[in-house]
Parts: C-alpha cells; structure tokens; sequence
C-alpha cells in the first residue's frame, strides 16, 4: 500500500484552522492552506460525537481510501483538513465521495 503524508500534530491542525479557507456541505467541512511543497497532505477529524469507535474508524478509511483514489486530480502543494459532520455515520462511500469532491471543486483544487 501506498503511504502518504498525513497531518498529525495539533499544531499544524491548529495553524491550518486559523489561516486556512473552509467549506462546508452535509456530510464533512473542508480546510485548505498551501502547504508551498509538492505533495498533498491530509488530516481527518472525526468527533466522538459521530459514534463510536468502529464507526469514527469506519469514516476515516472511507476518507482515506477517498483522498489516495482521486489524489492525482488534485493540484499539488496543499494541506487538506477533513472534518467530519455528524450526518456522516450513515452515509455510503458514493456519497461521501461525492461530498469530498464537491468541496475540493469549490476551494479550486481539483485539476
């Protein structure tokens, strides 16, 4: 399996939250800062709020199935936070695909 750069400290989360453009629709709320490299990196915040822990896991592999399928119709060089929205726990990985696409085309990523 392919690896691929992740956000993992909070401090980065945090930076990208405070300068970063977001969008939002039903299922996830998407933040985006240049990250002024070559490669795209993501970090994905479910809550405990969406469910428990076989579901928030559940949503993070779809996330991250999602992201490493479409990276190559991404533009390069951004850190991509991905929140996910309570509505989320019951949604397929079409729609959720969907969502995570919808977002991208609205901050202007997708190539």
């Amino acid at each position: 399996m392919k690896r691929f750069n992740s956000i993992k400290k909070n401090d980065e989360f945090r930076y990208i939250y405070k300068t970063g453009k977001s969008y939002a629709n039903k299922y996830i709320v998407m933040y985006i800062k240049d990250n002024k490299g070559q490669t795209n990196r993501i970090g994905i915040s479910v809550s405990k709020k969406v469910g428990n822990s076989v579901i928030r896991h559940r949503l993070t592999r779809i996330l991250r199935e999602i992201f490493r399928l479409n990276e190559e119709h991404l533009k390069k060089g951004n850190d991509i936070i991905v929140i996910v929205r309570n509505n989320s726990k019951d949604a397929d990985y079409k729609k959720m695909e969907s969502a995570y696409l919808h977002l991208c085309k609205l901050h202007g990523i997708l190539n």
